[in-house]
């Protein structure tokens, strides 16, 4: 019998796989495209693969250092080529690259959180830890994790920020004359949807078991 965790997981898995669809359809075949948003579909399609089968047996075989090292190079990726723009709004433009390497660093951060727990210190006495040990011991344990959860609840709740904000940028303007975010949003409604979507499962995710 299924568990409610392995069917958000499962549901979870139905939209990566779409997200990584439609990121993938649009770096190989947009017109017009310049290599650098190429190449940011064609990171975004890899992020929503990794994602689709993290919670599954084939996600959990994947190394962590290389997925940690592969991620961080990418979440670089977005504000770095940001810069390399010489225009006028060099601050807006790396500004909205950031919920995208915010994604990139959660995938990066995830191998740490679910495989580099700390071990508790009846576990340590039980592999025949000394005793004279176990405060040290306790005093890392209790640290690290402490840590790790602010790092997780903040890339946590500014993915979820991030969600919002690109979910709600389609929809129609209340204003009789809509401004400018909400017909560039309107120019690529499908995208903003993807990448809402993207961001809140990549928050669940973090926050979940798997």
């Amino acid at each position: 019998m299924d568990t409610p965790v392995d069917i958000v997981h499962f549901l979870l898995t139905v939209l990566f796989v779409l997200v990584a669809v439609h990121a993938l359809w649009h770096g190989v075949r947009a017109p017009g495209a310049g290599r650098r948003d190429r190449v940011d579909h064609l990171l975004h399609a890899a992020m929503a693969v990794a994602m689709a089968a993290m919670p599954w047996s084939l996600g959990q075989s994947l190394p962590g250092r290389t997925t940690t090292v592969l991620f961080t190079l990418a979440a670089l990726w977005f504000p770095l080529t940001a810069l390399r723009r010489h225009t006028a709004n060099a601050v807006t433009e790396i500004a909205g690259r950031l919920p995208s390497a915010a994604g990139m660093a959660a995938m990066a951060w995830m191998p740490r959180t679910h495989h580099g727990r700390a071990v508790p210190s009846h576990e340590a006495l039980a592999a025949g830890v000394p005793a004279t040990h176990d405060t040290v011991a306790h005093g890392h344990a209790t640290g690290a994790p402490m840590s790790a959860a602010w790092v997780t609840g903040l890339l946590a709740v500014y993915l979820l920020a991030c969600a919002m904000w690109s979910l709600t940028r389609p929809m129609p303007s209340l204003r009789p004359v809509p401004n400018a975010a909400h017909r560039a949003a309107a120019t690529d409604p499908y995208g903003h949807v993807r990448d809402g979507v993207m961001a809140l499962g990549t928050a669940l995710m973090l926050l979940m078991p798997h």
